[in-house]
Parts: C-alpha cells; sequence; structure tokens
C-alpha cells in the first residue's frame, strides 16, 4: 500500500510529522507492506535565500507579528520537536528557497534513497544550520546518504528534475493541499498537519484493511505436469 508524503523542506512541523508518521509505521504489524514516497511542495515559492536574515526576522515579516512574538512560535516548535527526539537550532538556521532541495529529493528518489534525502535535509536545516539552497552543501549532503557528489552537483547545474517538482506542486493543488506536512494513504485517506501517532496508526489501520480487501486473491497453485512458456515440457 503506497503512503505518499507532500512536505517542504523548511517546514518545521513536516519534521515532526515525519518523526510521529514512523513511530506509527514502526508499531504497524504490516510494516512491510507500506511503501512511502516523498513528494514535494513549496510553502514559498518566491522566496529569495538570504543568510543574513535571522529566521525569527523572516517569519515576523511574513506573519506581521513582532520579533518577539515569532521568536515565542519558534520556542514552541523547538519544544515540540524535542519530545520527539529532534534538536532545533533556529539561531543557526538559513532562510533559503528549498525548490533546489526538492530536485536533489527527487535525485534522490530515482536511487531509492527518497527516505534518507528527506532525513538529511530536515536535520541539515533545522539542527545544523546549513543552507539548503547552496550546491556545494546539497552535493556534500548528497555524498553523505550514498549518492555520487559529481552526479548530484551535475544534476543541480541544470534544471533536471525541476519538471518533477513542479508535477508534485500541481498535484497537491488538485488534492487540495494547503498546507504540509499532508500524508495520502492509498489515495483513500488524507492526514493533515503532525497529527499525534495515535491519528498515524488509526487511519493506517483502516487504509490497510480496506486495501487488503481489494487486492487480487494469490492462487493456491496445485503443481502438476505441464508445459511452459518457450516450449519446455
Amino acid at each position: 500500500m503506497k503512503i505518499q508524503i507532500w512536505s517542504d523542506v523548511m517546514c518545521p512541523f513536516c519534521y515532526i510529522g515525519k518523526r510521529r508518521f514512523e513511530q506509527a509505521l514502526g508499531q504497524f504489524e504490516h510494516k512491510d507492506e507500506i511503501e512511502v514516497e516523498w513528494k514535494s511542495f513549496q510553502l514559498n515559492p518566491n522566496l529569495v535565500t538570504d543568510p543574513t536574515i535571522n529566521i525569527n526576522q523572516y517569519l515576523a515579516d511574513i506573519k506581521g507579528i513582532t520579533i518577539d512574538h515569532a521568536k515565542q512560535l519558534n520556542d514552541h516548535v523547538t519544544q515540540m520537536a524535542a519530545e520527539v527526539g529532534l534538536t532545533y537550532d533556529f539561531d543557526k538556521a538559513i532562510v533559503a528557497n528549498s525548490f533546489d532541495a526538492h530536485r536533489f529529493a527527487h535525485l534522490a528518489k530515482q536511487n531509492s534513497l527518497g527516505d534518507e534525502a528527506e532525513e538529511a535535509l530536515f536535520n541539515a536545516y533545522f539542527t545544523e544550520g546549513k543552507n539548503i539552497a547552496d550546491h556545494e552543501t546539497l552535493a556534500e549532503l548528497g555524498e553523505q546518504i550514498g549518492l555520487d557528489k559529481d552526479e548530484v552537483a551535475h544534476t543541480l547545474k541544470g534544471n533536471k528534475y525541476a519538471i518533477n517538482v513542479n508535477q508534485d506542486i500541481a498535484q497537491a493543488q488538485q488534492l487540495g493541499v494547503r498546507g504540509v506536512p499532508f500524508f495520502v494513504l492509498d489515495m483513500k485517506y488524507g492526514i493533515s498537519g503532525a497529527q499525534p501517532v495515535e491519528a498515524f496508526t488509526e487511519t493506517l489501520e483502516k487504509a490497510y484493511t480496506e486495501w487488503t480487501a481489494t487486492k487480487p486473491v494469490a492462487l493456491n497453485v496445485i503443481e502438476g505436469d505441464s508445459c511452459e512458456v518457450g516450449g519446455d515440457c
């Protein structure tokens, strides 16, 4: 059963949601039958990368609030992250456009490293204070998760995977996704936001039960003398 997750690298609730979902999936009896696919989403596609802007100032500007209020909000999210074992350091976070990070994630997905890429990007942004728009940084992250560093650098120089990012965003719009994280289970159930573990567990059970009910029944074959394709009898 496929589960698709729309997220943006600079969304703090996406990393928290990832951890809560992983906890639910880890407890799920049929987790080996689940396929997880990460999908791209941009909260602010017009954002200009600027390492000189403090993240609290950025949040205050986009929300129209004071810097003190913005810091309080980030402190609250930091506490939420700590509850699931994550360490956020907003004082180090670099305001960056995430489009190339999503292209990097698609390259990783083509190499069966999609989840590893998302984890590396989230950790780089929220914990290590790295610039996730910087191509050298992304190449280094790629090398860390098992990609060829030169291939990552070459990919990011052009526009490869840009269409994949835009297709993900367009699909999200068609589904009515207005914010992330957004989890879609078997294209039948949606979970919006970093919900409690119990919400993921309950929906997983429901979606899986319905999915198994519609799966073709595997045949119990009694073997006997026969001819096979190619004339082998």
